[in-house]
């Protein structure tokens, strides 16, 4: 089964917080990312969040779905694997949060699997286009300049 590998970094012109508390809220990512078309709280956690599940689902450029479960969360469907929000803070003049996501996947589809040695610049491409729009929504949702996506 083919397995890629994704790395995003945003660094936004804000909290480390005020991130944090953004992406924590989560059943309102699809209001500022484009391309989550749903999010819902299946399970609460404990006070901490800690157990909570709940279910995204992106649609990309690419004709397929990805439900996505928990924050550092495991993904099944179309691709499988886990991925984990990492933030960084650098408080001065002002404030500079950087947010890092880690995206460890392989394709389920035998159809993905059959094209992935010529495919797989392409579902880098959809990655990078589906985490872009999440860093500018962020930014526009905190009101604050997307100093870096990459």
């Amino acid at each position: 089964m083919p397995e890629y590998s994704f790395l995003t970094t945003w660094c936004l012109e804000a909290s480390r917080e005020r991130v944090w508390d953004a992406i924590w809220d989560s059943e309102r990512w699809p209001e500022w990312w484009r391309g989550v078309t749903a999010a819902e709280n299946l399970k609460d956690g404990d006070e901490s969040g800690v157990g909570q599940v709940s279910r995204y689902t992106w649609r990309s450029k690419l004709p397929y779905d990805l439900d996505f479960y928990l924050l550092e969360g495991e993904a099944t469907g179309e691709l499988a694997g886990v991925g984990r929000w990492l933030l960084f803070a650098e408080d001065g003049v002002s404030p500079v949060a950087a947010v890092v996501y880690e995206w460890e996947v392989h394709t389920t589809k035998p159809w993905m699997n059959a094209i992935a040695p010529l495919a797989a610049p392409v579902f880098a491409w959809n990655h990078d286009w589906v985490m872009r729009n999440g860093g500018e929504g962020l930014a526009r949702l905190l009101g604050c300049r997307l100093l870096a996506s990459s």
